[in-house]
């Protein structure tokens, strides 16, 4: 569904991922891991259309992405749940997620509120509520369940668990895995290593902006050097050292 060819971004004249090449595939979810700076965020945010490319080729469901807008990814299918949330504090969760569905036409919407609040039981208590009252783990409900009401087919979620008590990551880990049950391709960028790999089919490991790493998960919880090397204890293995498996 999504496929990145040598994909290179950055801001200004500074390159901070360099020819970049992954895929994520219907139904799957793909981990992208790394070390704080190794440019996960930059990554989504390229694919997402917020980051321009300068070289390489972003294509989804076949179609060249690579110079359309944000709003155009969306409407092709492609969503974010950005770091940090980012939600309107000053308006309420019913607003926050009225919002992401600009794209879809009213009736849609309506059903697509449906299907966040069933996945989300805690937003429709907190309804009314404004995006600054919340706690975290309840804006980071909002913030995919915002992405969620432009129906797309490929969730790109950045940093899922960051901040967040344990109750509240394991009940976004359980929507996570409801939606991979129904059909949905999911990129996640997670520095929880552990829920990350349990949650994920591949895993990508960037270095400095570089493929360091890329294989199942199953073969990344084998190794037992590539935790210390995503944690930056160790360099990481060179990305053909172990053929990634689709």
């Amino acid at each position: 569904m999504l496929e990145i060819d040598r994909l290179s971004c950055g801001y200004g004249a500074a390159v901070v991922v360099h020819e970049l090449s992954m895929t994520v595939n219907p139904g799957e979810v793909v981990a992208l891991i790394g070390p704080n700076g190794a440019g996960k965020t930059s990554t989504l945010q390229c694919i997402a259309g917020h980051v321009r490319a300068k070289t390489g080729r972003v294509s989804f469901d076949g179609k060249d992405v690579t110079t359309l807008t944000p709003q155009a990814r969306v409407r092709e299918g492609i969503a974010l749940s950005p770091e940090g949330r980012k939600l309107f504090g000053d308006m309420t969760v019913r607003e926050n997620l009225i919002v992401g569905g600009y794209s879809r036409p009213r009736e849609v919407s309506q059903r697509n509120m449906r299907r966040v609040l069933d996945l989300f039981p805690r937003l429709e208590e907190r309804f009314e509520s404004l995006g600054r009252t919340l706690s975290g783990g309840e804006q980071q409900m909002v913030a995919i369940g915002r992405a969620l009401m432009a129906e797309p087919r490929l969730l790109i979620i950045d940093e899922l668990s960051l901040g967040l008590m344990p109750k509240n990551v394991d009940i976004c880990y359980a929507a996570l895995h409801r939606l991979k049950q129904e059909g949905m391709a999911v990129l996640l960028v997670e520095q929880n290593l552990s829920k990350a790999l349990d949650a994920s089919d591949r895993v990508y490991v960037l270095d400095s902006g570089n493929l360091a790493w890329s294989g199942t998960s199953v073969q990344a919880q084998a190794n037992p050097g590539l935790v210390a090397a995503i944690l930056g204890h160790a360099p990481a293995e060179p990305a053909h050292s172990t053929p990634e498996v689709a």
